[in-house]
Formats: structure tokens, C-alpha cells, sequence
């Protein structure tokens, strides 16, 4: 581990959120050019990638990690149906367990340490005092079920997709820090059911190409791709669930708040085959910036007022940017005078 976890800090209410100097250096500014548009941009996610980056490990551990696991519990507490597992996903929850253990193990083993007996699997988790032993495959020997379990224990959203007819279906998973979209209502979706809202993209066969992609993904050869939106304030819970809470925040962004109030939010999305199960894990790791911070990288300043003025209607809609993209617009272009 690069960055060693901070005291908890809040996504909510009195939003003590903060980045240190060296997050903000490995932060995944997600824009290749001046101009955005929707692409596949899948590319493989090769393990170890560059130390202390964001891609050296499968699962990336940061300063935020009590946070955001705090966060995670709270918001199961407020609402349980954010975990879910159909009954056919028991293997597939397994498998996450045994990737996320054993690796987790390996990579940080400052702080997770696990031991195998055959079956018999011990398990410690020093950050968050968890320390347990159990049979493996057996959902009675663990203190909570299996995807709720593990799924409290990894930064950064899991869904478990099962593979079946050539195509991909949301039928597991723990999503507690979504970007507008819901666990409960697209559970059970298939690929392209739960990516139907998106604008241009289907137009473009993006969607047709990528599901023909991911389902070909071999064990052992996970993939990556970022993704990216713009959130009000240091929150991580955006669901439709909770939209009383955030949604007319989108009004409060002054000239004089905006780079204080608007954050960048990336997500890390990486897809990687379980081997008995054959299903897909799709973790989002999401990391959030302030538009304050991100400009001490001029580079990424001048580019995200491009990104930003050039951005097609459809998308700035799609993605709830409407209220306040002109502000941000406006406030952004003191970074590049020359556009």
C-alpha cells in the first residue's frame, strides 16, 4: 500500500472528504484529448501495472479505505436490498471471496493475511478488525452471506454477472457508491436492459461490440476502462434510491462554489473471469476530485475546460449536468485563455 488509510472521513452531510497531494498525483484523470465522446476504451489490465499506481493490484487500496467502507455500512443500514445475490450466484460469490482474499493477501499483506487448510480458510483483516475462520463454499461458517460478507470488506462497488445465451446478466452484487444508477431495479438485466438510457452509444454499436468482448474474456486476463461523471459535493451514495438527499444539489453551484462543490468522479471498471462459476466480476472503484484540487494540474485544467465546452448536449443531459455545466464552463476557462 502507497497511501496508508486516513481517520474516517464523511461522503455525507458534513462531507470532511480531502485528498491528499499524493492522491491527487495518482488520481485517474480520464480524458485522452480535448474532446469527449463514447468509445469501448477496454484495454487489459495487466497485473503488477506501475508501482503505487492506481493499477499496480486487481484490488486498489487508498487512504480512503475506512471511509469508504464506513460509508458502505451505513448505507446497507438505510437499505439492505443495496446487496443483493440470486440463489444461482452462491458459487459465483465464492469465487469472489477466494479473488478478492487472495489477492487482497498478496498485495497488502501489511494489513490482510489468509491461510488455507483444504476447505478450512482463516482470514484477517487488520484494518477493520475482522478475523474469522470457515469452511469454504459453506455460507453457514461466515458471519454474514457471502457477497455481503466480502463485499464489506474491497473499496469501490461489485457486481457479479452471469454468463448464459451469449450474453451477461446483473444478478449479484454490492453497490453503495453508484453514479445515478440502482442495484435493486437492474438486477436480473441483461447487458444491454441495464445500459439502455445511454444516449449515442447504441447508435455507435459501442454496446454490441463490447458485449461480444467481455464474454470472450478468458480466466486469468481481466480488463479495464474508465468511466466518468461529475458529482455535487464529496458524495459517494448518488442512487436514484436517494435522490431527495442529492438531487437539488445540482441548484447550489455558484460562480463563487464551483470549485469547491463540483467533483470529478472516475471510475476504475475492471472485468475479470471467475473460474468455477463463470461468471464475470465487475468491480467500480470510484475516486472523486474537486474541481479546486484538479486544477493544480494545469494540464488537466486546460483539457477539462475543452472536454467540458465541447461536450455533446445529448451526454451533458444524460449525465445530469444541465443546471450547472455553463458555470463550470465558465469557471474552467480562466485555466485556458486560449480557448
Amino acid at each position: 500500500m502507497r497511501i496508508a488509510p486516513k481517520p474516517i472521513e464523511t461522503f455525507r452531510d458534513t462531507f470532511t472528504y480531502t485528498n491528499s497531494d499524493e492522491a491527487i498525483q495518482r488520481f485517474p484523470f480520464p480524458f485522452p484529448e480535448d474532446e469527449y465522446m463514447y468509445s469501448v476504451n477496454i484495454e487489459p489490465h495487466t497485473l503488477p501495472g506501475p508501482e503505487g499506481s492506481i493499477y499496480e493490484h486487481l484490488f486498489d487500496i487508498d487512504e480512503h479505505y475506512l471511509s469508504e467502507m464506513a460509508e458502505r455500512k451505513i448505507v446497507l443500514e438505510e437499505n439492505p436490498k443495496r446487496c443483493i445475490a440470486m440463489e444461482h450466484m452462491d458459487l459465483a460469490c465464492w469465487d469472489f471471496i477466494d479473488r478478492a482474499m487472495s489477492t487482497l493477501s498478496v498485495d497488502y499483506p501489511d494489513y490482510f493475511s489468509l491461510q488455507k487448510d483444504g476447505d478450512t480458510w482463516s482470514w484477517e483483516n487488520k484494518l477493520l478488525g475482522i478475523k474469522d475462520t470457515f469452511t469454504f463454499g459453506d455460507s453457514s461458517t461466515l458471519p454474514q452471506p457471502p457477497m455481503e460478507y466480502m463485499g464489506c470488506q474491497v473499496q469501490g462497488d461489485i457486481a457479479l454477472l452471469d454468463q448464459r445465451d451469449n450474453d451477461l446478466f446483473l444478478d449479484a452484487g454490492v453497490v453503495t457508491c453508484p453514479a445515478d444508477w440502482s442495484l435493486a431495479f437492474d438486477a436480473g438485466m441483461s447487458f444491454s436492459q441495464w445500459h439502455g438510457p445511454v444516449p449515442l452509444a447504441h447508435e455507435a454499436g459501442i454496446f454490441d461490440r463490447a458485449l461480444k468482448y467481455l464474454t470472450a474474456i478468458p480466466v486469468g486476463q481481466p480488463v479495464r476502462r474508465l468511466n466518468w461523471t461529475l458529482t455535487i459535493n464529496a458524495r459517494m451514495d448518488t442512487s436514484p434510491e436517494t435522490y431527495p438527499d442529492w438531487g437539488h444539489e445540482r441548484d447550489t453551484v455558484t460562480e463563487e462554489n464551483v470549485g469547491e462543490k463540483v467533483y470529478l468522479r472516475v471510475e476504475l471498471q475492471v472485468l475479470d473471469r471467475m473460474p468455477r462459476s463463470n461468471a464475470l466480476m465487475f468491480s467500480i472503484r470510484t475516486f472523486l476530485i474537486s474541481m479546486d484540487d484538479l486544477v493544480k494540474n494545469k494540464d488537466w485544467a486546460r483539457r477539462m475546460h475543452r472536454v467540458m465546452k465541447t461536450l455533446p448536449e445529448e451526454l451533458i443531459e444524460y449525465k445530469g449536468l444541465s443546471r450547472y455545466h455553463p458555470t463550470l464552463v465558465t469557471w474552467l476557462k480562466q485555466f485556458d485563455p486560449e480557448n
